[in-house]
């Protein structure tokens, strides 16, 4: 597995207050909340394979959705921001 990490758009959208509390506790330890069910942030491919299947047992599949996006170096330069200010890390993305 690469140690190259990917920027990722974190999205969820869980209907339970204490799957989306547990959920939300989870995330915050890999990447940065930027709205409220929104999360950003680097991860290597282990790290997303692994919180991948953390969040897989948090969550009900048949009520509950999170979306991983990933996005790549060009993505990234066409991210428009309006209102607050975008992730302040900057790092090499996967092409």
């Amino acid at each position: 597995m690469s140690q190259q990490k990917l920027f990722y758009v974190i999205a969820y959208d869980i209907t339970d207050n204490k799957r989306r509390t547990k959920t939300h506790n989870l995330l915050s330890g890999y990447v940065t909340w930027t709205q409220y069910s929104l999360f950003e942030g680097e991860l290597t491919e282990k790290q997303q394979i692994a919180l991948e299947a953390k969040v897989r047992k948090i969550i009900n599949e048949a009520q509950d959705s999170v979306r991983f996006y990933p996005l790549c170096a060009a993505d990234m330069k066409k991210v428009i921001t309006l209102g607050s200010k975008p992730p302040q890390k900057e790092g090499e993305y996967i092409i």
